[in-house]
């Protein structure tokens, strides 16, 4: 298995646009974040979990040229803008893009990109094949298996997934004791630390290294980062031997 970061950063992206701090201004690279979203190679299989406004970007930047489906975490925008650009992959591929998200989620895709699902759809239009799933049951794409994990964004629910011993969870404050166990004896996991202060619907990076060490994964990955964090270099110095900062463009193999 392969697993690619698209993006580590926070719905600003960073450099955050007019700011003048020293993580906005750096020249290091991996202080440089496009909004967050993953990419798995599993058994010559691709997939992506979350397309925000930089997926072209991305996808374009790792030269990713076969896509089998889209798993959503949750709504939010840095999560879902960049929907339109699978048509790349309807035009390549020449068949309909599978996109795996709870019936809420489904709900406003369909709502935001009113036009993909209109039934006299404009040609050229992305073309789309819904999916839903719940944090009850695990599924299927391509014969991999998918192990939903619900964890909550302050009040709303978002889904993390498990894919074998890796594990991705984005944008989460709490997980409770029932899904932990979802996770327990993952090899690696990928947790959300947006920055030091605390915050209503993000794992600060105290709380998210002392998930890290609950979870108990071989090593662990810090995604959704924020400028408001600091400076890359300076951060990983503070981390336990397991737990490393991703940035952008990182790959790991499992």
């Amino acid at each position: 298995m392969k697993i690619t970061f698209l993006g580590t950063g926070t719905s600003q992206g960073v450099p955050v646009i007019g700011c003048e701090c020293d993580v906005c201004q750096s020249l290091d690279f991996r202080n440089k974040r496009l909004r967050t979203s993953v990419h798995i190679e599993v058994n010559k299989k691709s997939f992506v979990i979350d397309t925000g406004p930089d997926f072209r970007q991305q996808m374009l930047r790792e030269k990713i040229k076969r896509l089998d489906a889209v798993i959503f975490t949750h709504e939010h925008k840095d999560h879902t803008a960049g929907m339109d650009d699978v048509r790349s992959y309807n035009f390549l591929q020449n068949k309909e893009m599978p996109i795996y998200a709870h019936e809420r989620v489904l709900d406003q895709l369909k709502m935001e990109f009113s036009y993909v699902f209109n039934h006299k759809a404009y040609p050229g239009v992305p073309q789309i094949g819904t999916n839903e799933i719940s944090k009850d049951q695990p599924f299927l794409i391509e014969g991999i298996k998918f192990i939903p994990i619900e964890v909550m964004h302050y009040k709303l629910p978002v889904l993390g997934f498990r894919v074998n011993d890796f594990t991705y969870i984005t944008d989460a404050n709490y997980i409770s004791e029932e899904e932990k166990k979802k996770i327990k004896g993952s090899k690696i996991v990928v947790i959300n630390a947006l920055q030091k202060k605390k915050h209503i619907s993000h794992f600060n990076l105290e709380e998210a290294i002392e998930m890290a060490d609950e979870l108990g994964a071989n090593t662990t990955y810090f995604t959704h980062i924020s400028h408001k964090l600091g400076l890359h270099g300076d951060i990983e110095k503070e981390l336990p031997e397991n737990v490393i900062i991703a940035h952008d463009g990182l790959t790991i193999n499992l």
